[in-house]
């Protein structure tokens, strides 16, 4: 992007209001039956793959690498009905809200994801977009914090290439679940979250559950519970192997896409992020990034990853209409608007290596990637 985004004090920002009267009125309306249409058909994929292993591959050693494909294929698939909830979460889906949370409750559940508990975090999320203190998910570390220093200390111990390696496949395989139960990652004025333990963290002002969102939090709890207990139910019946075959390699790659999708979106060495007054709405959203999925990922994860600043500037937008809100952003503010066309695994291995910490330099917490850096004035 080459540092577009940073020197972002320089910049003239304008109103939300400004924003919102550039992206043409009927890219926010939302129409229940095609929502519908694109929930169903990402379950109906997910659900064919299913079927096609389950009756033709043997759940069998000498057949893993077709399950590993099975698992890549199914996975990417369902990750299309986790984009449906996600809408859903976001009252982008419809305006009934009886189907819209039933909706989004049911896919949510079936991928162990705490319906309202993340309609919560996601939320804050989109409201403190790249804040370095109050931000959600993806919240980089400061330099000279513990975090920070652990991680230094381990790429120094490992060399980058080693570490780069370790730290992507420890965030895919892991960073999605260890965020539910610890809030790793998540604004640092919230301690240690859970999503299925309201009660877990910080109290007051910075409650990421707060009121009459515990409740919502053990609603939460049930669905998932529900699903473990019928996968439970299954491998008892059919074997652990047969589940972990056929449903937990396809979860695992879901994660890995819902993670992939965060990281880009919010994460590069050019993307600053803000604290206090230096920090607003408008600012925040802009720093989201746009990259190049290509047709199939767009189809199959309803541009989720194509038309994200979109997103943030107005999370009520459905997707299928969030390319063309994408092209008025694009058009009205060609100088805010951030698009990477650096190939995903570029991209990818990039951010793993290089965004390790941030350090405060002028108005700004900019990314670095050595442990002394100076900083400015």
């Amino acid at each position: 992007m080459n540092a577009k985004a940073l020197n972002a004090k320089a910049k003239t920002f304008p109103t939300m209001q400004e924003v919102l009267s550039a992206i043409p009125r009927e890219c926010f309306e939302r129409d229940t039956g095609k929502s519908l249409a694109y929930a169903a058909c990402s379950t109906a994929i997910t659900l064919a793959c299913g079927a096609l292993a389950w009756a033709c591959v043997p759940v069998t050693a000498a057949y893993w690498p077709v399950w590993v494909a099975y698992a890549f294929v199914t996975g990417t698939a369902a990750t299309g009905c986790w984009v449906a909830a996600h809408e859903c979460g976001h009252g982008a889906f419809s305006d009934d809200k009886t189907i819209q949370d039933a909706v989004g409750y049911a896919l949510h559940s079936l991928l162990l994801v705490p319906y309202f508990s993340w309609q919560r975090s996601h939320a804050v999320h989109h409201s403190r977009t790249n804040h370095v203190l109050e931000g959600e998910t993806h919240v980089p570390a400061r330099l000279g914090t513990e975090d920070a220093n652990v991680v230094f200390k381990l790429r120094g111990l490992l060399g980058e290439g080693p570490f780069t390696f370790l730290n992507l496949v420890g965030v895919f395989a892991l960073g999605w679940p260890i965020y539910l139960l610890t809030g790793a990652s998540g604004g640092p004025v919230r301690g240690n979250t859970n999503h299925f333990l309201p009660f877990m963290g910080e109290k007051g002002k910075h409650a990421l559950f707060p009121g009459k969102w515990a409740k919502k939090v053990w609603q939460s709890d049930v669905g998932v519970v529900a699903v473990l207990g019928a996968l439970a139910a299954w491998a008892a019946h059919s074997g652990v192997a047969t589940v972990m075959a056929l449903y937990v390699g396809p979860y695992m790659v879901t994660n890995f896409w819902l993670v992939l999708y965060t990281w880009l979106q919010h994460t590069d060495v050019d993307v600053p992020h803000f604290e206090g007054d230096d920090w607003n709405l408008v600012k925040g959203a802009f720093m989201t990034i746009d990259r190049p999925y290509g047709p199939v990922f767009d189809f199959l994860h309803h541009r989720i990853g194509s038309t994200h600043v979109a997103h943030h500037i107005n999370h009520t937008i459905p997707h299928y209409h969030a390319k063309k809100a994408t092209e008025a952003l694009q058009k009205a503010f060609p100088d805010l608007y951030l698009y990477d066309p650096t190939p995903i695994a570029t991209a990818t291995w990039r951010v793993g290596s290089k965004c390790i910490a941030v350090v405060k330099k002028g108005d700004e917490w900019v990314f670095t990637d050595k442990q002394l850096d100076p900083v400015a004035a």
